[in-house]
């Protein structure tokens, strides 16, 4: 699938991906024009299609690419060395606010397609987004050490309500045109954890917990 999309120099290839994640992440998806996605990418529509069928698989490959990337970014030899719930999270929230500041589009784009609904790729988001989910707690927490925790916590539990809070307060500054600091946000992110540490945690050492 997209071979001939793969075919083009990677310059071109980013340059359609950047103008689809521009548009898609200002705009619902009805709302969002091919058009202005194939001006801002210096291409014809026709040729925007010739390389993905149609708006559909464009914005689908989009989401697929957004997921790959940051999965790039997440799995280093750093991460694999990370056995600690709470150390992961502040981790994976460190490169993840790194991304928005660097390709605020990416952000936008991704929130949008998560909560898409009663859209023509609802459904297919539906299916991608459980999927991805479920590759979430299975790849990227399989070092952790779960005994750390309360026999009456669930980890994933304790892990959504995280990301609900983190992309609320993203949200919500984003909203207010307030530029993200990283820094703030990681304070913030730090302190929620330190919370739910006290929580969730059989034991919590301040000094082992210390960094941000």
């Amino acid at each position: 699938m997209n071979e001939k999309f793969y075919e083009l120099p990677a310059e071109k290839q980013q340059r359609i991906i950047n103008a689809g994640l521009e548009v898609f992440g200002a705009y619902d998806y009805p709302q969002a024009s091919t058009d202005d996605i194939a001006a801002k990418a210096g291409i014809s529509k026709g040729l925007l299609f010739y390389y993905f069928k149609n708006k559909k698989e464009f914005y689908l490959f989009l989401f697929d690419y957004c997921c790959n990337f940051f999965h790039q970014q997440i799995c280093t030899e750093n991460f694999i060395q990370i056995t600690d719930f709470s150390d992961l999270m502040e981790y994976a929230a460190r490169i993840k606010y790194s991304l928005i500041l660097q390709y605020p589009h990416f952000m936008n784009f991704v929130m949008k397609a998560y909560y898409s609904r009663r859209e023509e790729v609802s459904e297919a988001m539906k299916e991608r987004i459980g999927s991805t989910i479920g590759e979430i707690y299975t790849v990227y927490f399989k070092n952790i050490d779960f005994s750390r925790f309360k026999e009456e916590v669930d980890p994933q539990k304790l892990l959504n309500m995280l990301t609900w809070m983190a992309e609320g307060y993203i949200q919500d500054k984003l909203r207010q045109s307030e530029t993200l600091n990283i820094d703030e946000l990681m304070q913030n992110f730090h302190d929620w954890q330190k919370m739910f540490r006290k929580i969730a945690y059989k034991e919590v050492s301040d000094e082992t917990h210390s960094q941000s």
